[in-house]
């Protein structure tokens, strides 16, 4: 479609989003987007920051962006979920993909593939997090749901509505960088032999 615009079609178009969506956080997404002709594309028209703005609801993201072009709104409101992924608005998309679940029409394993996107996020964002809270960013699942989840990611409950995620100290590895600076394969600049130390001119 990037070469041949005229031959660009909507559903086509927007089950290969949504396939590319379920394989965050990879950037096929973002790839794809590039490829869209710019006609077809606008701004979604959200506040966001990037995942280190806050794994929250945000109050000033719109759910149903004012595009014009029918025929191609399927296209926008999902450049707008994933939007809403990649800036860690995970309990606002869930909202918004409730209200467009036909665009999932002919795509299998969509909510479980981003489940597995949001336990990533929680995985190298929190040590501990609330069960409520966990429960919502993956779609305000049931008791016996997230417990299948939390066993899949070896999350456990040390107490009551407290969910620990991992030591994320323990989680760092910090890296000895060494530089390794050859003095005789010509780093002067010059041709020349290095000057001997304390060789005086």
């Amino acid at each position: 479609y990037q070469f041949n615009p005229a031959f660009f079609q909507t559903t086509v178009t927007a089950q290969i989003l949504l396939k590319a969506l379920t394989n965050l956080p990879h950037t096929d997404f973002t790839l794809c987007k590039c490829m869209i002709d710019q006609a077809h594309v606008s701004p979604p028209h959200s506040q966001g920051g990037g995942w280190g703005a806050a794994l929250g609801p945000s109050p000033h993201i719109f759910l149903d962006p004012p595009w014009p072009q029918q025929e191609e709104r399927p296209i926008r409101q999902i450049l707008y979920l994933g939007e809403l992924l990649e800036t860690c608005h995970f309990q606002s998309f869930w909202q918004a993909l409730d209200e467009n679940m036909e665009l999932l029409d002919g795509i299998t394993g969509f909510e479980d593939s981003v489940r597995k996107f949001i336990c990533h996020v929680v995985g190298i964002t929190y040590q501990h997090i609330d069960r409520w809270l966990l429960a919502e960013m993956l779609g305000d699942l049931s008791e016996a749901q997230l417990k299948v989840w939390m066993s899949k990611y070896g999350w456990t409950e040390p107490e009551p509505g407290r969910i620990f995620i991992c030591n994320q100290e323990e989680s760092i590895k910090p890296k000895n960088i060494v530089e390794k600076i050859d003095f005789d394969s010509g780093c002067w600049g010059t041709g020349r032999p290095p000057p001997h130390l304390g060789e005086t001119h």
